[in-house]
């Protein structure tokens, strides 16, 4: 288990995934600036309650870890930052320091192996071989494995137009196999699966 400092946001971060972020905060440009001295990462996790700058926000208990792979100063004199997700986590023990940030005990959670797409989930790839090479903007930041059923399924539960519970729901499946048989359906149809 480790101590972490935690960004509640309205969005999941998915490992493997990119996050853009703008902190203007003074809790969070410490955090920031702590995270890169220290070349550690933060975790994110999704609001249940409250919003980002709330005192008490209520928050899912399992997010993913951030790493900063880059950053730069906004014409607005913001900082502005691109993440990448890392690891998932469910928090164990959650507290706020007095400038109001919050940090929790995190357990971290395994990652499932590379695990082989079974071959009715092809198709998805295509699609988001597609999607993927409009974002070639961001490409460098990206590790693709179109191989593996968790970075696929991944990459879908980002990208695809679902809410913030839909999207939690899909980071807490282990299986990545099981998050693709939820997945396809929104593909085909454009509607989430019964269940």
């Amino acid at each position: 288990m480790d101590d972490i400092a935690l960004f509640p946001l309205h969005t999941v971060l998915f490992p493997g995934g990119l996050l853009p972020l703008r902190i203007f905060e003074t809790r969070y440009v410490d955090m920031i600036g702590a995270c890169m001295r220290q070349d550690v990462s933060f975790g994110v996790v999704l609001i249940g309650e409250g919003d980002e700058s709330s005192a008490q926000v209520k928050f899912a208990a399992v997010g993913t870890a951030a790493r900063i792979v880059d950053f730069q100063s906004q014409p607005d004199g913001l900082l502005g930052l691109l993440c990448r997700g890392e690891r998932r986590f469910r928090v164990q023990q959650r507290r706020q320091q007095g400038d109001g940030l919050n940090r929790a005990t995190v357990e971290w959670l395994e990652d499932a192996p590379l695990t082989p797409l079974h071959a009715q989930y092809q198709p998805l790839v295509e699609v988001l071989r597609k999607v993927m090479a409009r974002l070639a903007n961001i490409a460098r930041f990206i590790e693709p494995n179109y191989e593996d059923a968790s970075w696929v399924s991944h990459r879908l539960a980002e990208l695809l137009p679902l809410e913030g519970a839909w999207q939690q729901r899909l980071l807490e499946i282990d299986d990545p196999n099981v998050r693709l048989a939820l997945l396809a359906p929104l593909i085909e149809t454009g509607r989430p699966a019964a269940g």
